[in-house]
């Protein structure tokens, strides 16, 4: 016998899937307006004619990408940055994360607060420069991967899931077998760890992506430059003062603005892409790790 669905359960599917579709909406908009603008005149961009569909449709913006040793090279070095510094993380997470959910762990409660000290009290900028100048860090590789290298936020997650999935009693099995740390570790924690490192590669990968602040604080050489900082130089660049258009040819200026726009949102599009690949290969382990982690 079929069971009907009343009609207040039909006004809430209703009402549910409306306000879904409307966030959907408001979510998928900005998206749908960059790359429609990637793929525009610049003019139209300009005149604000773009809203929904590419208007004058032109690959301009992405010639010029891959045209250009400096965005070229800012691409490869986030790719770098992105993968070394997720590698990095996740590694150091999981140890540390492992380590802390031990109960047989020496002062475990001691050591878990201090891992939460930085997260409430922060050094500030001034500190970590003088420590990055002093490790001879500066303008290197290291000084844009390291800084962010383990979060804090990330290891109590992770301790979270080893105490959920490696309970008291899965240790005393192992030791009763004879394992000592390291087997308990490598052959029971770590295949039952899938889940939680792809949430740790994810977070330590979007990180890292995004960051521009540490190319700016501690390096110079623009051949170091992530993506994110080269976009934002290109932002920086593509503003148009009142002395500059006193300063000379005012047609050369705002052409020149026009395909700064333009390119501005090709840079965007291309920055997307690459986590938006990504993020369908740890979709499944990610949903379950970041709701395991997270719930004690």
């Amino acid at each position: 016998m079929a069971i009907h669905d009343s009609r207040s359960d039909r006004a809430y599917y209703l009402v549910n899937y409306l306000v879904l579709g409307i966030f959907c909406a408001l979510v998928l908009y900005p998206l749908i307006y960059v790359l429609s603008a990637s793929f525009s005149d610049a003019t139209a961009i300009a005149n604000n004619e773009v809203y929904l569909w590419p208007v004058g449709f032109s690959t301009q913006a992405y010639q010029a990408i891959w045209a250009s040793p400096r965005l070229l090279i800012g691409f490869g070095n986030s790719v770098l940055y992105t993968v070394t510094a997720a590698l990095i993380g996740t590694t150091l997470t999981v140890l540390a994360g492992y380590v802390a959910s031990r109960e047989e762990l020496p002062f475990r409660r001691v050591i878990v607060v201090f891992f939460l000290l930085p997260t409430l009290i922060s050094a500030g900028i001034v500190p970590l420069y003088i420590v990055i100048k002093q490790m001879d860090l500066l303008d290197t590789r290291w000084a844009i991967i390291l800084p962010t290298a383990m979060s804090m936020f990330q290891v109590i997650i992770t301790r979270t899931f080893y105490q959920i999935n490696v309970p008291k009693e899965l240790v005393e099995a192992g030791r009763v077998d004879g394992a000592n740390d390291f087997s308990m570790f490598f052959r029971i924690a770590l295949p039952l760890s899938k889940p939680i490192i792809a949430v740790n590669l994810l977070f330590y990968g979007l990180a890292q992506w995004n960051d521009w602040f540490n190319a700016f604080l501690y390096t110079s050489n623009p051949d170091l430059s992530p993506l994110q900082f080269v976009l934002q130089q290109l932002l920086a660049e593509s503003s148009v003062s009142p002395s500059m258009m006193g300063s000379g040819d005012v047609a050369a200026i705002l052409a020149k603005k026009e395909l700064f726009d333009k390119l501005k949102y090709a840079m965007i599009v291309v920055a997307m892409v690459p986590p938006l690949i990504a993020y369908p290969f740890v979709q499944k382990h990610f949903v379950k790790g970041a709701l395991i982690g997270a719930v004690k």
